[in-house]
């Protein structure tokens, strides 16, 4: 029986007892009365049966009120008492035990306080200890992270069942570019801790090479490895190296580790050269055959004329041909490679440094740095700029006798200004555009590339400026800077660790589950924990979803790295009264993607998990009226944080977000943000997995069944 059914019950019982009393101690007396003696009794009762009722009824409200009160003392106060501390069994929070209840209750609670107290002190020894003596292999981790990091390659590890349990950054950045090209809406949900790799490589193609490696460690090899080459779904060339991960002892065969290299790339440019050297080779053919004819036929001394100048002619005309396709053949390889060197991220400050080391390098310049701006990042092929500038560097000093330069950096818009600037002689326009043209020479140092191949390379321009005032002249390159998001994935956040930790290596233990999967323990599963924000509150009327953001839990550990955010145009007004709560504008949502590119993205990211959300009716609703228009389907089983705490706190007044997060002592941040608050629902759930655990409550299904009995179940939208 529920708590607030008992207090009920305990109010009216007193007063059923009284009456009760009253009625059987007056039918026994009337039992015992002769029919002479019930008479005048009843005449005497019949005019006083208001006031007898009416002096039930005050006792009878004396009694209960009296009675509530003992209820709530001992009885209301105990059940609070007694989650509160089940609370603060599941972990340490900063709450205190409340101070409620009769005096012997109030005691209970302070001795519970005090134990709470010294077993937080004994923690916090406990803690001490186990740092010190985790300090190696902290140190080990910080090594594997650093490592990891560092890695120009892209590495991924995963157990037997193909589930990542560790990736490094530039594995992520890499399954993001190949996403985002394939026009996906989220690139960050090709690869994530917990999730399959099957999503990316075929399951047969690495069945075969997990099968080369066991018969390789069969055959005895202390090092088994197998390769292969795939292509992913937007056309993209990856080569795989597999390398097994081996348990002691042994050994036995516990993983894998993969090593991608895009080839997509180095597989064009064979392919060029390959077409190269066939056109010289093939295409060239003929022609020195016909040349070779008609020199011989020219040899003939007794050759008339006109058969002379006949043959004349075609060595002419081969010669010229010949001449036009080796022309083709050198303008081709030109090209490639103007595109041999690929883009990259670097510090507008660290680019000046190199391009000022590699012209001092000439010995006879001197370069100074004036107004760098070091917050600058761009997106630049480095070495060839560094070419360019060194080589025009050199023409000043060879040709103008130029003795120090200077190198500026700043920001116009959304492009970069890098000038060359030198003091004393100009030039004309057309030494300059030569300098643009010619292909670029440094000292002994040729290349086929030119000063406009390079400006080409990076999608900008160059130019050449006078400043009269100053007496001063520079040559201009305008470049492009690194976006946003480059700047985010090459430079640390602010408020993150330097090196986010993408491992977890206790997924090694898990395996393929044959049981059903409400049979699964709640501490085995992965969640996507998500909320939305929407136009309005009724989904039936017609509102829309707004935002959707989540985040991952995945062996018990909140992913923060690994979330999900987007903004959503509903095609229709937000409500004015919800424009407070959320804070989205109009105008934020204006020209984003609608619900139909959205909810894809999201479905893949919350794929082969459980999804959890507070009040997850509400949210469940709008995705489920949106099936029928996009054909997917949300069928993965879902927790509610709001109907678990009723179930772990059934005594408690309040089952909000915030009332959760406030007893289970977990600071709210980003409220009615997406994100924000499904950060904050994934930290609240992990914290009622320990309270569900205390109640006997260990599987999903478990789970479901207790939420299914609690009263807020029954809210529809």
């Amino acid at each position: 029986m529920k708590l607030p059914q008992r207090a009920l019950l305990a109010a009216i019982a007193p007063g059923l007892v009284l009456g009760t009393w009253v009625v059987l101690s007056a039918a026994m007396v009337w039992a015992t009365l002769s029919a002479s003696e019930r008479a005048p009794l009843a005449e005497v009762l019949e005019s006083r049966v208001a006031l007898v009722l009416m002096a039930w009824m005050v006792c009878a409200v004396a009694l209960g009120l009296l009675a509530r009160r003992l209820f709530r003392d001992h009885v209301e106060a105990v059940a609070r008492l007694e989650e509160e501390t089940r609370v603060q069994l599941a972990g340490r929070t900063e709450r205190t035990l409340p101070d409620a209840g009769s005096t012997e209750v109030r005691r209970l609670a302070g001795a519970i306080q005090a134990l709470v107290e010294q077993r937080s002190v004994l923690q916090d020894d406990m803690q001490r200890q186990v740092q010190l003596a985790s300090q190696q292999v902290d140190q080990e981790r910080g090594r594997l992270a650093a490592l990891m990091a560092e890695l120009t390659q892209s590495v991924v590890v995963c157990n037997l069942d193909g589930r990542v349990l560790l990736y490094n950054h530039r594995a992520r950045l890499q399954f993001r570019t190949l996403s985002e090209l394939a026009g996906l809406a989220d690139g960050a949900a090709a690869i994530g801790l917990g999730r399959s790799i099957y999503a990316v490589f075929d399951r047969p193609l690495v069945d075969h090479a997990l099968d080369t490696i066991r018969q390789r460690m069969a055959r005895g090899s202390t090092q088994p490895s197998a390769q292969f080459v795939t292509t992913t779904r937007n056309g993209q060339l990856l080569r795989v190296q597999m390398a097994a991960v081996l348990d002691m002892p042994g050994p036995v065969l516990g993983g894998f580790v993969l090593m991608l290299d895009n080839v997509t790339r180095e597989f064009e440019q064979e392919s060029l050269r390959d077409q190269l050297l066939h056109g010289m080779t093939e295409g060239s053919r003929g022609a020195l055959a016909n040349l070779q004819a008609a020199v011989e036929m020219l040899a003939y001394p007794d050759l008339d004329d006109a058969m002379h100048a006949r043959f004349l002619g075609v060595v002419r005309e081969e010669t010229a041909a010949l001449s036009e396709r080796v022309q083709n053949l050198a303008r081709t390889a030109a090209s490639g490679l103007k595109t041999r060197w690929p883009m990259e991220d670097m510090r507008g400050s660290d680019l000046v440094a190199a391009i000022a080391r590699r012209i001092e390098a000439l010995g006879t310049l001197q370069v100074r740095s004036d107004a760098v701006d070091a917050t600058l990042w761009l997106r630049v092929d480095s070495f060839s700029l560094m070419q360019a500038l060194a080589c025009l560097a050199a023409r000043l000093a060879d040709e103008f006798g130029i003795q120090r330069v200077a190198l500026r950096l700043s920001i116009a818009d959304t492009r970069a200004h890098l000038d060359l600037v030198w003091a004393g002689q100009v030039m004309s326009t057309e030494t300059v555009m030569g300098w643009e043209m010619d292909p670029m020479r440094i000292g002994t140092d040729t290349t086929p590339l030119s000063v406009r191949d390079v400006v080409d390379r990076h999608g900008g321009a160059f130019w050449f400026e006078r400043e009269r005032v100053r007496h001063e002249a520079f040559f201009r390159f305008l470049l492009p800077q690194a976006t946003a998001q480059e700047m985010h994935d090459t430079a640390p956040t602010a408020g993150m660790p330097e090196r986010p930790e993408y491992y977890d290596f206790d997924l090694f233990k898990t395996r393929a589950q044959q049981r059903a999967l409400e049979d699964q323990p709640l501490a085995a599963l992965s969640y996507t924990v998500f909320d939305t924000e929407t136009t309005g509150l009724d989904p039936s009327a017609g509102d829309e979803i707004i935002q959707i953001g989540a985040t991952r839990i995945v062996n018990g550990r909140l992913l923060r790295h690994e979330g999900f955010e987007q903004l959503v145009d509903p095609q229709r007004p937000i409500s004015a009264a919800s424009i407070p709560v959320h804070g989205i504008q109009p105008a934020m949502v204006a020209g984003q993607p609608t619900i139909d590119k959205v909810l894809p993205a999201f479905h893949a990211f919350a794929q082969d998990t459980v999804l959890v959300a507070h009040n997850a009716a509400f949210d469940m609703r709008f995705l489920q009226l949106k099936e029928a228009a996009t054909g997917l389907c949300f069928d993965q089983p879902v927790l509610d944080t709001l109907l678990l705490s009723a179930v772990v706190h059934p005594h408690q007044e309040s089952h909000t977000l915030e009332a959760i997060a406030q007893r289970l002592g977990i600071t709210v941040q980003g409220r009615h943000t997406a994100l924000g608050d499904a950060t904050v629902t994934a930290q609240v759930f992990l914290k009622l997995l320990a309270l569900l655990a205390d109640k006997g409550i260990l599987t999903l299904g478990q789970a479901q069944a207790a939420a299914r009995k609690s009263y807020l179940a029954r809210v529809q939208y």
